[in-house]
């Protein structure tokens, strides 16, 4: 029995691993008679993804060449291997004719190239596959570490596949152009409106694969504007909304929902003193609110992969989520090694947060601390340079707000209900207008509105 097994094991083993013999000749061919072949392979193709060791020496030879602005063909590259002694080493000259013997066609050159990657990619999860088997034995590592280092690895292979397609100048204009046709037949926001029509006409909305970062001091209101921002969202589009909050627990965020929905003072809610017309109003949001899709997340300590694992659940229950937010972004950790360097850390966390973005094609909101040196200024409204630990958070992010209240603006609108002017600052946009609206907030019930002036 133990030796039936063991022949089975080295079948196994000796089973080819996933290649294309024939899609190497002839993007190799290619590159012999081709420029702007060489251009696009070396933007699609690693030396290690020709699965043949004279197919890699070729290519790395024809790399080599074109970086140096050597003219190539097969009699410079056949004197530039017999040169540097590798000749040889690939099987000679006749590899090299043979190489040649097949005249390829052009027109079908990129097919050729996802042919190869297509392989490479396979070869690739194979060696995964392998390395999951052989951690499953190691016990002096924690299974939680060698779990969120495998989802790593698979998510950065997943971001392979998707990129392997090039595409040309006339396809995207095309897709350009339907873009623009269906947007003038149907105007619209080009992305989820926010629920303030003046940063919507701004901004245009929240568009697919941004990061966006709400930023400010603390007690200025970010979550609660997040949270408004997630309901009007629900509203408009009735698409899912995922809230990670690292800060506060999820009941402490339910009680806020209920406040800002029902319209009930927070602090008598907290405490149980309530009306009847307070329990009326209750029981009616209560159902509307339970049947909407928001999700709501308290785990403390987040990584990027736990996010991204958390992304992955939802979206295989609801199959779409309309935007996600995160409160907040210095309490995030990275999941790889923790780092004496804190704004490397963060760094790399809001790098992260971005691929997340654009791999689920999803807006994704993070709400960040400002800096105290914001405080020690005459003029308290925060700048980009206030974002605390910044690192690289000004240039990973797509679209940063900075809230400002100003204790001393207090709009009395009654005896019993009074709104803090709120300025919400646009301080950076990567592809619009910048500027800065208005807001009202009424910091007992944690409600934002439009700013009118009535």
């Amino acid at each position: 029995m133990q030796s039936s097994k063991k022949v089975n094991k080295q079948i196994f083993i000796q089973k080819h691993l996933p290649h294309n013999f024939l899609a190497e000749k002839m993007v190799l061919n290619c590159l012999l008679i081709s420029k702007e072949s060489i251009e696009l392979t070396l933007q699609t193709l690693s030396v290690e993804a020709f699965y043949f060791k004279n197919h890699q020496e070729i290519y790395q030879a024809i790399i080599f060449m074109y970086n140096n602005k050597l003219s190539i063909d097969i009699v410079t590259l056949i004197t530039f291997l017999q040169d540097n002694g590798i000749l040889e080493k690939i099987g000679g000259i006749k590899v090299l004719i043979e190489l040649i013997s097949q005249v390829p066609n052009l027109v079908y050159f990129e097919e050729y190239v996802r042919l190869i990657k297509d392989k490479f990619l396979r070869r690739k999860l194979i060696k995964l596959g392998y390395e999951i088997i052989n951690s499953g034995y190691i016990t002096n590592i924690s299974l939680e570490n060698i779990l969120n280092d495998f989802e790593n690895k698979l998510f950065y292979l997943g971001a392979e596949i998707k990129t392997q397609k090039i595409f040309t100048s006339a396809e995207l204009l095309n897709n350009v152009f339907l873009e623009l046709k269906e947007k003038s037949l149907n105007p619209s926001l080009g992305g989820l409106a926010s629920g303030f029509y003046d940063l919507d006409l701004l901004t245009q909305g929240f568009q697919k694969s941004d990061l966006i970062i709400i930023a400010g001091r603390p007690s200025m209101g970010k979550t609660a504007l997040g949270l408004n921002i997630a309901l009007n969202v629900i509203r408009e589009s009735k698409l899912p909304v995922l809230f990670f909050s690292l800060e506060m627990s999820k009941e402490q965020i339910m009680y806020r929902l209920l406040s800002i929905e029902a319209n009930i003072n927070q602090s008598r809610l907290k405490s149980g003193k309530l009306y009847h017309n307070d329990w009326v109003k209750l029981n009616k949001i209560i159902k509307i609110m339970s049947k909407l899709p928001f999700f709501l997340d308290d785990t403390a300590d987040l990584s990027i992969q736990d996010i991204q694992s958390k992304i992955k659940t939802i979206l295989f229950e609801q199959t779409q989520i309309g935007l996600i937010i995160i409160d907040y972004l210095q309490l995030m950790q990275n999941s790889k090694s923790k780092m004496e360097n804190r704004v490397q850390e963060l760094s790399m966390i809001t790098r992260g947060l971005k691929n997340l973005a654009r791999q689920f094609n999803i807006p994704i909101i993070t709400l960040s601390q400002l800096s105290r040196s914001v405080e020690t200024r005459v003029d308290k409204k925060p700048i980009l340079s206030d974002l605390r630990e910044s690192g690289s958070i000004e240039q990973d992010a797509d679209l940063v707000l900075m809230l400002y209240k100003s204790k001393d603006l207090l709009l009395k609108q009654n005896e019993i209900q009074d709104y803090y002017l709120t300025e919400l600052i646009l301080a950076k946009q990567r592809n619009g207008p910048t500027g800065s609206i208005k807001l009202k907030f009424d910091q007992k019930k944690t409600k934002f509105f439009n700013f009118d002036l009535q």
